[in-house]
């Protein structure tokens, strides 16, 4: 059967499965070795691995039976008895019990219905009466729902098969009855699909007492009919009389042995079939596939242990109860959220997020996009701003008729745009309040190991951020009123009152003047345009190019076929509501004066995935001077636009004078709060939250509450560390042992899987004809020259034993048989000229079998 060792490799990765299994990871991931049963339903798959145990102990039935996967673990012991994995330690001596429970367990994940379910089963089996080996019992494959079963029950229980066998590691048991045409079959259908050469395949098959009168299976189970690799073993169940009869295993296991040695077509292959056969000859396969795949295995084994190293080096002399430790882990866990705090803000070179932006850098876009875009949305509205104008002017004048230019509309128009900058300053700090809550909640997970600490060192840093935030808004609000106390117009870069009334001479507005700065490029990306036809599927995504002066996009990033170009002289942006099925965010490009902005479109409309990266255009278009739509306020009457337009060129000139001031002194204030708002928030903010976690956080955690219980593990952990241990060791002890193993048959090569295999052909269709070449006529191979006839193979027009023949010699199939063995070569002698070689005797070399 193979080197011992070998063997005892195969209880070793049965362990490695159990320790898998019980810490919830499945050890389908390390792909071990393994035996699946496959086969349609009622081929006899289940009657097979009862023969292989001696017992009864797999439900029976008619239908589908087998429901869930039943890993079938056998161990060759002095006693007989059976455990499963999800009853640990409860043995069931009582095979009728082990039935029981697996009817029970099945019927509760599957329901009673019929249902499937691809949660396996582990049975392991310990007996005299079997080696070692490892299967997997599959529901049989079916095409008609029954009962509660789903329409695609077809589909489902072959995705459950494929889920195993497409393992390489997985040899594929192919059950097949012999009463059925073997191109039919659905064991070696799926092998065929998932084992082409047929490397992996053992073929089985059944109920060979069942087959009509004149017909045999001789072909197959001599390899010639869609012959495997591995070849085909055949075996002879319990009728359904024999089962409901109770006749033994063992009698019956007698009468297989009986039929092959009986049988005409089978006595030559007696030694090579049934039960205890296969049985030996799937823990040979085993064990040499084991072997084969022993590099494999080894280094998914290493690579596991090494990284469970660092985790297990922690546990290993773990003492939950030993203060010591719990004031050590404490000062640790303190010490690392502090560290990992810093360094989320700070920014650092090791553990660098690559799928989104975090900490830092989310606060370093609400500093540099996100406020300075709400800034400039509380710019003013040039209509609006000049009618503001004109009221303040006639309102300060009153019943006379003003000369000049009135400071006063200047200081009144000015407060009022500065105290419109509250409310961007307010929402800088609430969102950065909100990305320093999420770094504290991230850097908490490492604390997952103890929820109370995690919990009550959480509530300590959010609720001193709170406080902060207070602090840090009344500070803000501190530097509007600022603003608002004094209105410095000696400022350097103020415009002055002389320079404002001759660019209102010109016509000439500022903003509008510094906004051409060149045709620089602002930003590239790929962007989502909706601009597109239903016939060219509604959107699609191009290549953008922002510059000062125009949005162009491309075909792809390498800019060589060009779409369109958009100037982006008077346009503005806006923000558009998600669809009901999309998760895009949205925003879009329009003309105020109503025009077409692009082709027949009155917006452009633009998408992204996240709202980061519209926000971060927006940011964009502000800098290339196209900012977003005003809602204007209900009830503003149309009238108020009609006065605005009848200003007589006196007061239009006042208007302009003040707008122009305005704007100067607006830029300057707005450069101050874009600049002290993010210092404000970083100083007393963001900066006071780190110096406290670093020197305040412990000492509040000290007073907080009793130590021992705040660092209690939670259940979860010391299971994961317990589950965690008992898979380190299982995982040393199995390289332990294949170390050992793969040293000492080092000199003692396995046998191969099958003799002859590279003589076998591969899979053929169940259609095609094997073509073994010209068949004599009497049905036996082809036999060279001078050679006796030989017996006939296969039940292809095979003539009938001779009854005279007294007893029939058994042929091997796996070695070549005497009658083919050629003729021994004469020594020639030496021609002289052209006289020919003399004649061989008529003797025959050896003599030939009587017929």
């Amino acid at each position: 059967m193979g080197n011992r060792g070998m063997e005892d490799l195969i209880p070793i990765v049965n362990k490695l499965q159990d320790a898998f299994a019980a810490v919830g990871i499945s050890y389908e991931s390390l792909d071990l070795p393994q035996i699946a049963v496959v086969g349609g339903q009622s081929a006899g798959k289940s009657s097979v691995l009862e023969n292989f145990v001696g017992r009864d102990f797999l439900p029976r039935g008619s239908g589908i039976v087998t429901r869930r996967p039943l890993i079938l673990q056998l161990n060759n012991s002095n006693t007989e008895y059976g455990e499963f994995l999800h009853l640990k330690g409860k043995t069931f001596t009582d095979f009728d019990e082990i039935r029981k429970e697996i009817e029970n367990e099945t019927d509760r994940v599957t329901g009673s219905n019929k249902g499937i379910s691809n949660i396996p089963i582990n049975l392991r089996v310990y007996s005299p009466n079997v080696l070692n080996l490892t299967l997997i019992d599959l529901p049989g494959m079916t095409k008609v729902p029954v009962g509660d079963q789903p329409a695609d029950i077809e589909m489902q229980i072959r995705n459950m098969v494929l889920e195993f066998v497409n393992k390489e590691n997985c040899l594929i048991l192919a059950v097949s009855p012999a009463n059925a045409d073997l191109a039919n079959s659905d064991a070696l259908k799926v092998a065929k699909e998932v084992d082409p050469q047929g490397t992996r395949t053992i073929g089985v098959i059944t109920k060979l007492d069942l087959m009509d009168d004149g017909t045999d299976a001789r072909a197959i189970l001599e390899n010639q009919l869609l012959p495997l690799r591995r070849g085909y073993i055949g075996v002879v169940n319990r009728s359904q009389k024999d089962i409901e009869g109770r006749k033994d295993i063992k009698a019956a296991l007698a009468a297989e042995r009986k039929f092959f040695l009986s049988h005409p077509a089978y006595r030559h292959l007696a030694d090579k079939m049934g039960t205890p056969y296969l049985q030996k000859t799937l823990n040979q396969q085993l064990t040499n596939h084991i072997r084969d795949t022993l590099p494999q295995l080894r280094n998914k084994l290493q690579t596991q242990l090494l990284a469970m190293e660092k985790d297990v080096a922690e546990y290993k002399n773990f003492r939950p109860d030993d203060p010591a430790r719990k004031t050590k882990a404490m000062l640790q866990m303190v010490q690392q959220f502090g560290v990992d705090f810093e360094k989320r803000i700070e920014g650092s070179g090791d553990q660098i997020n690559t799928i989104e932006l975090s900490g830092g850098a989310r606060i370093n876009r609400i500093f540099h996009e996100r406020f300075p875009f709400e800034v400039v949305k509380m710019e003013y509205d040039e209509k609006e701003l000049r009618r503001e104008i004109s009221y303040a002017i006639k309102n300060i004048h009153g019943v006379r008729v003003g000369l000049f230019t009135p400071d006063m509309a200047f200081e009144a128009i000015t407060k009022r745009q500065i105290q419109r900058l509250k409310e961007p300053s307010l929402k800088c700090c609430d969102m950065v309040i909100q990305e320093l809550n999420n770094v504290v909640r991230q850097c908490g997970e490492k604390m997952a190991r103890y929820p109370r600490l995690r919990e009550e060192t959480e509530r300590i840093v959010t609720t001193h951020i709170r406080e902060r935030e207070q602090t840090t808004k009344d500070q803000l609000l501190l530097l509007i009123d600022l603003q608002l106390a004094y209105m410095n117009t000696n400022h350097e870069d103020f415009i002055g009152f002389a320079n404002a009334a001759a660019a209102s001479n010109k016509r000439t507005v500022p903003s509008q003047a510094t906004r051409k700065v060149g045709n620089q490029v602002i930003r590239k990306g790929y962007l989502n345009l909706h601009n597109v036809s239903l016939m060219r599927g509604g959107s699609k995504d191009y290549w953008f190019v922002l510059t000062a002066e125009s949005i162009s996009w491309f075909k792809d990033e390498e800019e060589k076929e060009k779409k369109y170009m958009l100037p982006l002289d008077g346009l503005r942006l806006r923000d558009i509501e998600q669809g009901f099925m999309s998760r895009r965010h949205t925003f879009g490009i329009f003309n105020p004066d109503t025009r077409n902005v692009y082709k027949d479109y009155k917006q452009l409309e633009l998408s992204a995935e996240s709202q980061e990266e519209i926000d971060s255009w927006k940011a964009s278009f502000l800098r290339a001077g196209v900012y977003p739509e005003r809602i204007k306020e209900e009830g503003e009457a149309s009238s108020q636009q009609a006065e605005i337009g009848s200003m007589d060129p006196q007061l239009e000139r006042q208007v302009e004078t003040i707008r122009n001031l305005v704007d100067s002194y607006m830029g300057i204030i707005s450069k101050q709060i874009r600049d002290l708002v993010p210092k404000t928030c970083m100083h007393l903010c963001i900066n006071n939250a780190k110096d406290f976690i670093l020197g305040e956080m412990l000492a509040h955690l000290y007073s907080s509450g009793d130590q021992g219980s705040m660092m209690e593990e939670s259940v979860e952990e010391a299971q994961r560390r317990e589950e965690m241990l008992k898979m380190y060791h299982a995982t040393k002890e199995a390289l332990k042992i294949i170390g050992d193993i793969s040293m000492s048959t080092m000199t003692v090569p396995m046998p191969p899987p099958v003799d002859n295999d590279d003589m076998l052909k591969p899979f053929s269709n169940g259609n095609e004809k094997t073509d073994y070449g010209p068949t004599p006529a009497g049905g036996g191979p082809r036999r060279a020259p001078g050679q006796p006839p030989s017996r006939p193979v296969g039940n292809m027009a095979a003539p009938a034993p001779n009854p005279q023949r007294a007893s029939p010699v058994p042929m091997i199939p796996s070695r070549p048989d005497v009658p083919h063995r050629p003729a021994p070569t004469i020594p020639r002698r030496p021609a002289d000229g052209n006289k020919p070689a003399p004649p061989i005797p008529g003797r025959p070399a050896v003599p030939a079998r009587p017929t």
